[in-house]
C-alpha cells in the first residue's frame, strides 16, 4: 500500500520464464499484489512465477492486450486503487516503480507513462524508435497532444481505466489506452525512467522483422480507428502539460 492506495501490478508474459526471477525479485514492497499472466508459455513462466509469489492467471489466447484484459478481469474481485503495467523481460527497472506512481498517489494524474531513456545503445531497437516517433506525431496530428513514448510500463487509477473500455487484444494496447486517455480528458504525465535490454530468453516482437511489422501496421490502424470512432475534435485537459520531471539522474540517448 502506498499512502492509503493499494497497488496491484499485471505482468503479462510468454516464455518468460529466464527473466522473470529477476523481474519479480526487484519489484518495490508498495505493491500490494502481483499478477502474472501466462500467454500460452510452452516454458516454466508459470511455475516460476508461482515460486516467486505472483498470482498466476492463465490466458491461452496470444496477444498482450488479451493478456492485460485478462489481469483486469482478476483484479475485479478486488480492485485495487491503482493498477500498474509492466514487461516480464526485465527491460523495465522495476524498483523505480514508485515515482511511476506518485503523481497518482498525490492526485496529479491519472495515467502516468515511462518514458524510456535507454541505458543502452540499443536498449531499444531502430523499428521501435521509427514506430515510436510515427505513432506520437499521429497522435499530435489528429488530437493535438504530445506524447513523447508509448512505454509499456505505466500506472493508472482503477476507475478511470475501466471507463476507457479497453478493448484491443494484442500490439494495440498501449497505443489505444493513451489515445482514449487524451479523447477522455485524463490528466497524464511521462517520467523518464532508464530501460534496458531484455534480461533473458528471446524477443518476440521489437526484435523480429515479422513482429515489428505486425506491431506497427496494428498501431497505425488503431490509430486511424480511432480518429474515426470521433465526431468532433476533443481536446485533453493536459495537452500542454506533459510532465518534465528532471533528467539529470539519467544517462542521455
Amino acid at each position: 500500500m502506498y499512502s492509503g492506495n493499494t497497488i496491484a501490478l499485471l505482468i503479462p508474459a510468454r516464455n518468460e520464464a529466464p527473466a522473470l526471477p529477476a523481474v519479480l525479485n526487484t519489484i518495490p514492497p508498495l505493491v500490494d499484489s502481483v499478477v502474472v499472466i501466462d500467454n500460452g508459455s510452452t516454458d516454466a513462466t508459470a511455475r516460476v512465477a508461482h515460486s516467486h509469489g505472483a498470482q498466476v492467471v492463465s490466458e491461452s489466447n496470444p496477444g498482450y492486450g488479451m493478456a492485460c484484459l485478462a489481469g483486469m478481469e482478476t483484479l475485479k474481485k478486488n480492485p485495487p486503487d491503482i493498477v500498474a503495467f509492466a514487461d516480464a523481460d526485465g527491460s523495465d527497472d522495476l524498483s523505480r516503480l514508485p515515482e511511476l506512481i506518485a503523481p497518482l498517489v498525490k492526485g496529479q494524474a491519472d495515467l502516468v507513462i515511462e518514458r524510456r531513456v535507454p541505458v543502452e545503445p540499443d536498449a531499444l531497437s531502430q523499428q521501435q524508435r521509427f514506430g515510436n516517433w510515427l505513432a506520437t506525431t499521429l497522435i499530435r496530428l489528429f488530437w493535438g497532444h504530445t506524447f513523447q513514448d508509448l512505454g509499456p510500463m505505466r500506472g493508472m487509477r482503477w476507475e478511470p481505466l475501466q471507463n476507457l473500455n479497453m478493448k484491443d487484444q494484442d500490439f494495440g494496447w498501449t497505443i489505444e489506452m493513451q489515445i482514449k486517455a487524451v479523447k477522455t480528458g485524463l490528466r497524464i504525465i511521462e517520467v523518464p525512467l532508464p530501460y534496458m535490454k531484455r534480461s533473458a530468453g528471446t524477443s518476440k516482437i521489437s526484435r523480429t522483422i515479422k513482429g515489428a511489422i505486425k506491431a506497427g501496421i496494428k498501431i497505425i490502424w488503431v490509430i486511424f480507428r480511432e480518429a474515426l470512432m470521433r465526431k468532433e475534435p476533443v481536446q485533453s485537459k493536459n495537452k500542454e502539460s506533459v510532465s518534465k520531471v528532471s533528467e539529470s539522474h539519467l544517462p542521455s540517448n
